[in-house]
């Protein structure tokens, strides 16, 4: 975890870290004096201090107070085991190592399931270590159960009704409501004729800026959407749904001429009178979850939609108008439009309802495999997840691996060597290590100095009160308060010396010590530091930009192939069933994949000078969604009775989808090689000439263009900035997420 410059805090931020000082000191006091002085239980006594610190310290819960306290209830059970398993396997240093590597890699690895666990994840780890140590004393196994217990549950107590942290102001489900309904009233906007005289429209910067509220970075992470479960996976799956939608609105409304009918073709009129209802109602199936379904038994497909969808397609198909004759080239091009928009809702509607508990929309793409997580178990949902991050490519894996090689080195070297308290090695590791090596080492640098002056003030503590322990009773709320508040406020060195003053003086108050007892406590973080420096130096030292370099090259090659896919299924006669629709699942992983590459790297400290290719991180995720936007709907555009594509149209389409894909795959072969070009990379190559005008298929082949050209301007940025040379600024290299 990185910390901000003092000055960079906003008033609520400093606010929130004094009061998590007071919470965590509240706990941790209340059930350490309680033990020692009320019931005579040191042991008892130091899990009940060390519980409610490792859980409200060292772990990071996000959410409210009350979201808190239900996390620390739920994974009570869990340190049970854990305190179990360490006490337990503290009989030999091999049997200790060995459980914490299983202990240390399946609580790292929980970052896969989102930031709850992720957040929770150090402090079980603590849990683990700290009865791992000699002496082996099973016997006492029920004074630290009992200890952790009153601790987890005084701190539980303490988030929930002592200075809580608020809920948010509004919630996932309340932004993606107001996004849909948002995008309803551009659509209904866009249907009519303006009035006459000043007017006041919805905009698009409007339109982006409620799209750019549901990226992730932009949400309080208690409220992303981020586990396996169906749940979440449909509400990150309609965010994604939404934020199309209001991209293909805003382009409309660009394109719309001042003061004039935004939509003078009936049939598009009447098809965004559609969409603008289906928006209405999903914003408020998002809003009230618990409410019946506005669509009855349609499972999320608004019934009236779709049959507009229906009507609408059949029109383009037929391509005739009252005349008889075909509609102008700006009409049809308006046309396919407004299809993608009313298309992008039927995802939005149905992936807010399947958030609701719904099931696979019906008879929505009944062929996709957009909605297949839909029908799958929470075991399968979570196994899928869990598998697709045991790869070498997920960020998740590789800090799983390095936490875990970190944590059996230390407790290794601290076995074999007999180190006292030589869990407070462990403990450097486990908080002293980034993920990248330089910031390993200018945390472990700062840890090191403020690791040192509190071992002088501690060493001059101890000598100067000797052994009173009403000195060291009545100075440990006070200094663990300081030290609490200090360490979130003004970053790792204040933290680790002030809590070295606070493991002297609580340690001081359970058995005699001397001033050794802080140097015992310097070496120890100094062993720590070192063994995490060497790890973060030899296992990915840095971090996620190479990992996130490579999972955009793997997902531009998944996606390239996916055009070229998704062009052959359109291009088929609609008599033609050879062949199974383009399946999906394989870019979706990479996406995944990508995406939480890209999220760890933006969290990381970047240098302006680095080697390799820089490319446009965000431009590569919007071309993919925008293939994989493309690749949902289009092969089940509805084709014209009498055939496919002509000879001519389908070259062009064929052409245009092999020089957009193979674009995609040169850059991902340069992302892949980590090399920066020799020379520019050419634009996407463009094919010698359009569809036939006279095409029956003309409608579908517009669709396709608008997809192509859609692709090649997400793609444009990225081919920019990968031929930006090694160092040069890129002041669109780190957008938010």
């Amino acid at each position: 975890m990185t910390h901000a410059a003092p000055g960079a805090r906003a008033p609520a931020d400093r606010r929130e870290a004094v009061h998590g000082g007071v919470r965590v000191t509240a706990a941790a006091a209340a059930g350490f004096y309680g033990c020692l002085y009320g019931l005579d239980r040191p042991v008892m006594a130091l899990y009940a201090l060390f519980g409610a610190v490792a859980m409200g310290l060292l772990a990071r819960i996000p959410g409210s107070g009350r979201q808190r306290a239900a996390v620390l209830l739920v994974t009570l059970p869990l340190g049970w085991v854990l305190v179990s398993a360490g006490t337990l396997l503290a009989v030999h240093t091999w049997s200790a190592v060995a459980g914490m590597a299983v202990v240390g890699f399946c609580l790292a690895f929980a970052a896969v399931a989102g930031p709850r666990a992720a957040g929770a994840a150090p402090g079980l780890q603590l849990l683990y270590i700290l009865p791992s140590f000699p002496p082996y004393e099973p016997g006492t196994l029920w004074e630290r159960l009992a200890g952790y217990t009153l601790g987890a549950l005084l701190l539980t107590a303490s988030e929930r009704f002592l200075l809580p942290v608020p809920p948010p102001g509004a919630t996932y489900r309340g932004l993606l409501a107001d996004a849909a309904a948002l995008a309803g009233t551009a659509a209904e906007q866009l249907s009519a004729v303006p009035p006459a005289g000043p007017q006041r429209g919805t905009t698009p910067d409007e339109l982006a800026a409620a799209g750019e509220r549901l990226r992730p970075s932009q949400v309080p992470p208690a409220e992303r959407p981020a586990s396996a479960a169906r749940t979440d996976r449909a509400l990150s799956h309609a965010a994604g749904a939404v934020r199309a939608l209001l991209g293909q609105l805003a382009a409309m409304i660009r394109a719309a001429p001042p003061g004039a009918a935004r939509c003078p073709d009936p049939a598009s009129a009447a098809l965004l009178t559609a969409v603008a209802d289906a928006c209405a109602r999903t914003a408020s199936a998002a809003r009230h979850p618990s409410a019946p379904s506005p669509y009855g038994a349609h499972s999320g497909d608004p019934p009236e939609l779709r049959t507009a969808v229906e009507t609408f397609q059949q029109a383009r198909a037929d391509s005739d108008e009252a005349d008889g004759g075909r509609p102008p080239a700006e009409v049809l091009g308006r046309r396919t439009a407004v299809l993608a928009a009313a298309q992008t809702t039927r995802i939005l509607a149905a992936a807010v309802d399947v958030a609701r508990g719904g099931r696979r929309p019906r008879p929505l793409f009944p062929d996709s495999d957009l909605f297949s997580y839909a029908d799958a178990g929470a075991l399968a949902l979570w196994r899928s997840r869990l598998l697709g991050h045991l790869t070498r490519s997920s960020v998740q894996f590789q800090n799983a691996v390095r936490i875990t090689l970190g944590l059996c080195a230390a407790r290794l070297v601290a076995g074999a060597f007999d180190i006292e308290h030589g869990f407070w090695v462990l403990l450097a590791v486990l908080t002293l290590g980034r993920s990248t090596a330089v910031e390993t080492w200018s945390t472990v640098r700062s840890a090191l100095l403020g690791t040192f002056a509190g071992a002088l003030a501690a060493a001059a503590l101890i000598i100067g009160a000797g052994p009173s322990r009403p000195v060291y009773a009545a100075l440990l709320a006070p200094v663990m308060l300081t030290a609490f508040a200090a360490g979130a406020l003004f970053g790792p060195a204040w933290g680790q010396a002030l809590f070295t003053l606070v493991v002297s003086v609580a340690f001081a108050q359970l058995a005699p010590v001397t001033w050794q007892l802080a140097e015992t406590r310097l070496l120890d973080v100094v062993t720590g530091s070192v063994i995490g420096l060497a790890c973060s130096l030899l296992a990915w030292p840095a971090g996620a930009r190479r990992e996130t370099v490579r999972s955009m090259g793997r997902l531009l090659h998944t996606t390239a192939l996916l055009l070229e896919e998704t062009t052959a299924a359109v291009l088929r006669p609609p008599a033609d069933a050879e062949g199974p629709p383009p399946s999906t699942l394989a870019a979706r992983h990479a996406l995944r994949l990508a995406e939480a590459s890209f999220a760890q790297y933006q969290s990381e400290p970047h240098s302006t000078a680095r080697e390799g290719p820089h490319p446009d991180f965000h431009a590569v995720d919007v071309t993919a969604r925008q293939i994989l936007l493309g690749a949902h709907w289009l092969p089940y555009d509805m084709r014209p009775r009498d055939g496919g594509p002509g000879p001519r149209s389908r070259t062009w389409a064929r052409q245009t989808a092999a020089a957009l894909a193979g674009t995609c795959t040169r850059l991902g072969d340069r992302l892949l090689a980590g090399r920066p070009p020799k020379t520019p990379h050419p634009e996407p190559a463009e094919p010698a000439g359009p569809p036939d005008p006279d095409d029956p298929a003309l409608p579908v082949l517009l669709d396709l263009d608008v997809w192509f050209t859609g692709v090649r301007s997400a793609l444009a940025p990225a081919l920019a900035a990968a031929d930006r040379p090694a160092g040069a600024p890129d002041s669109g290299e780190h957008p938010r997420a």
